[in-house]
C-alpha cells in the first residue's frame, strides 16, 4: 500500500531541512526529495582537488536567523562560526588599500587615508543603515500579507508597518532611498572618497545582476547587513567545516525529528487532482503521494518546469514570466600552494582572513556590468577571494590553502548564442589574471581550480541564470510580491502547494528565514496540528 505523507518538500537545501524540521516538530509525516546525492543546496562543502575541501557555492555565514540557530540546537550538534578579523580588504590600482572593519574607530582611522571627512561620515552611515535593518530585521520571520485577502491582509499589512511608521523622518527618507535609488546615489550623498564608496558599494553587487548605478541596487546592499554572528550584528564569518557542516547537522536534527531524506530523487513534475496537490513525480517514475507539496526550489524552476500551465490561472503564468533571475555570477574554488602576495601587503596578516576585494571604484563595477552586457563577461571582473584555511585547517593540507572567488559580472546567457560551456574557461582565466594584477605569482601558486559559469551553477544547483537568490532582489520582486503579488505568503497557484525557498520572503542567502516561516503557514492552514513556536 503505498504510503501518504503529510508533506513532501522539493530541494533539500537549508530551507527544506528548516521547513521540515518545523513541520517534523508538530507532528506531520515529513519527505524531502533531493535531486543530488548530498543534502544542503547551495550550501555544500565538497572536496575539488585532492586534500582540498571548500564550500562549493555558498561561502560565508551572517545571515542564518538565530531563531533557527536555537531551535534546531546547531551549536550542539558542533555549528562553530569564526569571525572575519576584518570584514573586507581592498587593494587599490595605485599599490594603496582600505581595510574596512575591527571596530569604528579602526575603520575611521582607515578613511582618513583618503578623506577626513569621510571618517567622520562614518557614524551617522552606520546609525542610518541599523536603523532600517533594525526595522526590516523584524520583518524577516513575519508573513507578508497576501494581497487579495481582502481585511486581514490589510490588518496585516498594517501591524508589519507599524515598526516603520514609528521611524522619525530622517529615517523614513533612508527609507525610501534604500528602496529606491542606485547604491551610486545613495553614497554619493554620504561620502566623496571612491575607495570608501566601493567599500560599501560593493554589496550592492553581489548575486546582482546590474550596475551600482542601476535605481534599487542600493537595497542589496542593505540586506546584507541584516545578519549576525555570534550576536554581533553587522559581522561576517566561517563556519568551520565549510557551509556543509551547517546542512549536515541540518540533516541529522531532521532525520532524528523524523524526516525521510531521499537522495538522487529528482522531481519531474508535481501532481494534481482536481483543484488540489496530490503529490510529485520522480523521473524514475516514482509517485509519492503528500497532502502538501512544498517547493524548495526556485519560482522559475517550479513554475516553468514542475508544475503543468494548465494548473496555473493565467493571470499567474504571466506574472510569473515577468519574474527576473539571472544574478551574473561565477564561482571558483581555487587549491593554492601558498597565499597570495598583494603588492599593496604582500605579508600574511588579517586581509588574508577578510573578503578580498577586487573593485576599487563604482565606476569600476559599472564598467564591469556594461562589459558583460555587451561581450558576455568583464574584462575586469569584480572579485571577491574568501581564504578560509587561513582559520580552518580542515581544509587544505599543511601550509597550503583554498580560495573562494565570488566573481560579477558574468552574463546569465552569452549574447549571440555562445555557451558558457565553451567559454567558461577563458573567463576564469580572465578572473585569475585580474587577481594576479594585484598579487603576483598568483597563477603560479594554483594547484587545482573548480569552475561553475552561471550555467554550471544551474546544472549543479539548480540555480536558473545562476541566480544565487532565486530571483532579484528588486523592489517587483520584494515582500508581499516576492515571487509574484497575490502569492507572497509561501502559497501556490493550487491548494496545497507551498513555497519555502529563497524566491520568497525575505528573500536569498543563508538565512533559513523563508523555510521557518513557510512551515508556520502550512502548520496554520493545518487547523488541528500543534500551534507553531
Amino acid at each position: 500500500m503505498t504510503r501518504q505523507y503529510d508533506a513532501v518538500i522539493i530541494g533539500g537545501g537549508h530551507n527544506g531541512l528548516v521547513c521540515a524540521f518545523y513541520l517534523a516538530r508538530t507532528g506531520l509525516s515529513v519527505r524531502i526529495v533531493e535531486r543530488r546525492d548530498v543534502v544542503g543546496g547551495a550550501a555544500v562543502t565538497e572536496e575539488f582537488h585532492p586534500g582540498f575541501r571548500n564550500s562549493v557555492a555558498s561561502y560565508t555565514v551572517s545571515l542564518l536567523q538565530p531563531r533557527v540557530i536555537a531551535d534546531m540546537r546547531l551549536v550542539d550538534h558542533g555549528y562553530r562560526v569564526i569571525e572575519r578579523p576584518i570584514s573586507n580588504f581592498l587593494p587599490q590600482p595605485d599599490g594603496g588599500y582600505l581595510k574596512l572593519g575591527g571596530g569604528l574607530e579602526r575603520t575611521q582611522a582607515e578613511f582618513r587615508k583618503f578623506s577626513t571627512r569621510d571618517a567622520e561620515a562614518l557614524p551617522a552611515y552606520y546609525d542610518a543603515l541599523e536603523g532600517v535593518a533594525e526595522v526590516l530585521r523584524d520583518l524577516a520571520l513575519k508573513t507578508p500579507p497576501n494581497m487579495g485577502d481582502g481585511l486581514r491582509s490589510l490588518l496585516a499589512g498594517a501591524a508589519q508597518g507599524w515598526g516603520l511608521s514609528r521611524l522619525s523622518l530622517e529615517a523614513k527618507r533612508h527609507v525610501l532611498d534604500l528602496f529606491t535609488k542606485s547604491a551610486t546615489s545613495f553614497l554619493d550623498q554620504w561620502f566623496e572618497s571612491e575607495p570608501v564608496k566601493a567599500a560599501f558599494g560593493f554589496d550592492a553587487v553581489v548575486g546582482n545582476y546590474a550596475s551600482p548605478d542601476t535605481p534599487g541596487s542600493a537595497y542589496v546592499l542593505l540586506h546584507h547587513v541584516f545578519g549576525e554572528v555570534n550576536g554581533k550584528k553587522g559581522a561576517w564569518g566561517h563556519c568551520v567545516g565549510g557551509m556543509g557542516t551547517i546542512t549536515q547537522i541540518m540533516a541529522k536534527v531532521c532525520t532524528e525529528a523524523g524526516v525521510e531524506i531521499s537522495l538522487e530523487s529528482p522531481v519531474d513534475q508535481v501532481l494534481v487532482d482536481g483543484d488540489k496537490v496530490a503529490g510529485v513525480r520522480l523521473t524514475s517514475g516514482e509517485e509519492i503521494m503528500a497532502k502538501r507539496v512544498i517547493a524548495n526550489v526556485g519560482p522559475k524552476l517550479l513554475y516553468g518546469q514542475m508544475l503543468a500551465e494548465e494548473h496555473q490561472p493565467e493571470d499567474f503564468r504571466r506574472a510569473m514570466k515577468g519574474f527576473k533571475a539571472g544574478g551574473g555570477t561565477f564561482r571558483m574554488n581555487l587549491a593554492l600552494s601558498e597565499l597570495p602576495r598583494f603588492t599593496a601587503l604582500p605579508e600574511p596578516g588579517e586581509h588574508h582572513s577578510s573578503g578580498i576585494i577586487i573593485a576599487p571604484t563604482l565606476d569600476y563595477m559599472d564598467k564591469a556590468f556594461l562589459d558583460a552586457k555587451a561581450h558576455g563577461w568583464s574584462k575586469a571582473p569584480i572579485v571577491e577571494m574568501l581564504i578560509p584555511s587561513t582559520v580552518d585547517d580542515s581544509l587544505a593540507p599543511v601550509g597550503q590553502h583554498v580560495a573562494s572567488l565570488f566573481c560579477q559580472q558574468f552574463a546569465p546567457e552569452l549574447p549571440d548564442g555562445r555557451d558558457w560551456d565553451d567559454e567558461e574557461g577563458a573567463a576564469a582565466d580572465t578572473i585569475v589574471d585580474t587577481v594576479e594584477a594585484h598579487a603576483p605569482g598568483f597563477r603560479k601558486s594554483i594547484l587545482g581550480r573548480q569552475v561553475l559559469s552561471p550555467k554550471g551553477l544551474y546544472r549543479k544547483f539548480g540555480l536558473v541564470g545562476g541566480d544565487i537568490f532565486h530571483g532579484h532582489m528588486s523592489l517587483d520582486q520584494l515582500w508581499s510580491a516576492r515571487p509574484v503579488l497575490g502569492h507572497g505568503a509561501y502559497r501556490g497557484p493550487v491548494k496545497g502547494l507551498y513555497m519555502c525557498g529563497s524566491g520568497t520572503h525575505p528573500g536569498g542567502g543563508v538565512t533559513g528565514a523563508p523555510g521557518h516561516n513557510c512551515a508556520r503557514e502550512v502548520i496554520a492552514d493545518g487547523g488541528s496540528f500543534k500551534r507553531f513556536r
